[in-house]
């Protein structure tokens, strides 16, 4: 349900404060609608990571190529459903993860791609709805009335992460999703994640 303008626009404040700043090139959530970290997983099909895997790839993300370790992935449960998210890669916003973490519900993918700028998407019940999208960067010719007040009014210009969790619904109270630790570390099943 859309909120009424006053009531949105002091959401997109408390959102845009509770994530605060941090440096997000690289960056890469799915913000899902309505489930939690167990039922994520449990979508995925991921396996958890142990803690000295977790701790090596930590150490240094950009020791790593993102195409060798694009399925590790954190997942935390926050107040309106749930984050994936990835320190460094596009992992959560494959059409595959996003259709899977979708059905029933919805949720917005960022890659936060730090070589040609914020690329978002948008699946709903399975189903890839729009993809390139540049959430934060202003409304495009195209956008209805809610992605026009998302992207301006609502404090989210130039706030791509705060844009993706507003356009899932999601109310997180802090950066944790976002800066760690996630509730749990998975790996996600070898599987072709890009033809959903």
């Amino acid at each position: 349900m859309r909120k009424p303008g006053r009531e949105a626009g002091e959401e997109g404040r408390r959102l845009v404060a509770a994530l605060g700043e941090f440096h997000h090139d690289g960056f890469g959530p799915a913000c899902a609608a309505g489930i939690d970290a167990a039922e994520a997983v449990r979508r995925l099909g991921g396996t958890p990571v142990p803690d000295d895997v977790m701790e090596d790839f930590l150490d240094d993300p950009y020791a790593y190529d993102m195409d060798e370790s694009p399925r590790l992935v954190g997942v935390t449960t926050v107040p309106g459903g749930c984050v994936v998210a990835r320190p460094r890669g596009y992992a959560p916003q494959m059409p595959g993860v996003l259709a899977l973490l979708s059905v029933g519900t919805h949720c917005y993918g960022l890659y936060a791609n730090p070589k040609s700028g914020n690329q978002g998407s948008v699946a709903r019940d399975g189903t890839l709805e729009g993809g390139d999208l540049h959430p934060g960067d202003g409304p495009d010719e195209d956008d209805g009335p809610e992605e026009v007040l998302n992207s301006c009014l609502y404090r989210y210009r130039y706030r791509a992460v705060a844009y993706a969790y507003a356009s899932a619904g999601l109310r997180p109270t802090d950066s944790r999703a976002v800066l760690g630790p996630p509730d749990v570390w998975v790996e996600l099943p070898d599987r072709d994640y890009w033809s959903r």
